[in-house]
């Protein structure tokens, strides 16, 4: 069983993944989780590739109406493959290929798949608010 760190960092890296989809950071995204479970064989990564371009395939057919679900699911999707893979890795790989994974999620940041929000609220009274989201936002209160 894994510990909910590495559940988490798991969690991130299938988020990453349709994150990275369509952006500029999708190749190395792409062939960082490829690699990571394919595991030295051939093969087995090249089928990784295939599922993810399945992956990245289905995120662009989408439509307005079902993106946000497929996005989750797809994220699950990988979430589990990635989960799997570090469960049976002995625990030194396992490290390693979790440091691996969390500089793929930093990739996947920085390659323009995040989104900014941006609020300006002027003269505003706030009682039981909540956000909720991902991404970065800014607030700024006048």
């Amino acid at each position: 069983m894994l510990v909910e760190a590495l559940l988490a960092l798991a969690a991130a890296g299938g988020g990453a993944v349709v994150q990275a989809a369509g952006t500029d950071a999708w190749n190395g995204v792409r062939a960082g989780i490829a690699r990571m479970l394919g595991r030295g064989e051939a093969a087995r990564e090249q089928g990784e590739l295939e599922r993810l371009d399945r992956t990245q395939a289905v995120l662009e057919v989408s439509n307005e109406d079902e993106i946000e679900h497929v996005r989750k699911a797809q994220a699950a999707v990988w979430q589990n493959r990635l989960e799997m893979l570090l469960e049976e890795l002995p625990e030194a790989q396992r490290q390693r290929t979790a440091a691996e994974l969390r500089a793929l999620i930093e990739q996947a940041g920085a390659g323009g798949g995040s989104q900014s929000v941006h609020n300006d609220f002027s003269g505003s009274t706030f009682e039981k608010s909540a956000v909720q989201g991902s991404g970065t936002q800014h607030n700024t209160f006048n």
